[in-house]
């Protein structure tokens, strides 16, 4: 049973629509990546799975049961299990980091005051920031800033947590420190994590499926490294080559060459001993998801019908998938 499934969900405002006819399943456990470009819809779709925006149509079901639909909002009794995280943070800085993280039991009113700090100090040490109880934001740096939400987040003791474009306002080297924080939750917790971003480098970092929002709907979806090497859609294309390769390029025939799981092989090398065939590689990517690296490699399809024989040839033997492809940007 799906921990979030998402049916038939539509969304305009105005003339503008805005998730059209979108179906998803997310299951527990799962790091779930939704990708696209800005005004893509991804930030309305997160906010109708907790109760900020109504759909217009369709329903969002939790654990199985209705959770909410353009006719039921979301009961008080399931808030508390889907807790959100924001790019921004929503840290009120008249307060410290302490009464910022207790803040989020008063309002769902859950333990009395001696719980509650027992309980936000908790989860400021989860997070690494217990010295930092009793200073106010404006102190914080951004990631200390987001962390203190995350700590918040995890007070409530939620099963799925949000994250709403929640690196997009750090550095690089913040994001990852969020991003391991998150595996860590996801891991030791098994708390399920939906991850709204328009960076690539975001998705494939943390999460082990994916979604691609586009113009409203949903493209494609599926297992983040099935996506990621056989991308079927322009959108994808340019997400996943991230305009590596676009310009005169596109009049020449490619090969590209898929690595599922083990990318350790240097394939590239042994094609120029073996064949004896000089390759130009036009882009190549590697990733690590769940611990196997996967990855592709475009490379100039040979000129000569006798080399290209022979390439393919060697592919087949040594059991490497590959397919022929006439541009790399949109087609």
């Amino acid at each position: 049973m799906p921990e979030i499934e998402i049916r038939d969900l539509c969304k305009s405002f105005g003339d503008k629509t805005i998730l059209d006819h979108v179906n998803l399943s997310v299951e527990k456990g799962d790091v779930y990546g939704v990708l696209g470009l800005s005004g893509a819809g991804k930030s309305t779709l997160v906010r109708c799975i907790n109760g900020l925006e109504i759909p217009d149509k369709g329903e969002i079901y939790y654990q199985g049961e209705l959770l909410c639909s353009s006719t039921k909002r979301i009961e008080k009794s399931k808030r508390t299990k889907i807790a959100m995280i924001f790019q921004q943070f929503n840290l009120l800085e008249q307060t410290n980091v302490l009464n910022n993280v207790i803040l989020a039991l008063e309002i769902a009113k859950i333990g009395d005051k001696k719980s509650r700090q027992e309980k936000a100090l908790a989860c400021l040490r989860r997070v690494g920031l217990e010295e930092k109880a009793k200073e106010y934001p404006s102190s914080l740096s951004g990631g200390q800033k987001q962390r203190v939400a995350i700590a918040r987040a995890l007070a409530l003791e939620p099963e799925v947590i949000l994250s709403d474009e929640a690196t997009s306002a750090l550095d690089p080297e913040t994001t990852q420190s969020i991003l391991s924080l998150l595996k860590q939750l996801n891991h030791e917790l098994g708390i399920t994590i939906v991850m709204i971003s328009h960076q690539l480098g975001v998705i494939e970092s943390i999460c082990n499926k994916v979604a691609i929002l586009d113009q409203a709907k949903v493209v494609e979806q599926g297992d983040l490294s099935d996506v990621f090497l056989n991308p079927k859609t322009d959108i994808a294309r340019s997400l996943i080559y991230a305009d590596h390769v676009h310009t005169a390029l596109n009049e020449h025939h490619f090969i590209r060459l898929l690595f599922d799981g083990n990318a350790d092989e240097p394939l590239i090398a042994n094609i120029v001993q073996q064949c004896s065939l000089l390759v130009s590689v036009v882009y190549a990517s590697t990733k690590v998801i769940d611990g196997k690296v996967y990855g592709q490699t475009v490379i100039k399809r040979p000129k000569e019908k006798e080399d290209q024989e022979k390439l393919k040839k060697y592919l087949h033997l040594h059991h490497v998938e590959f397919e022929e492809v006439k541009s790399l940007g949109m087609e």
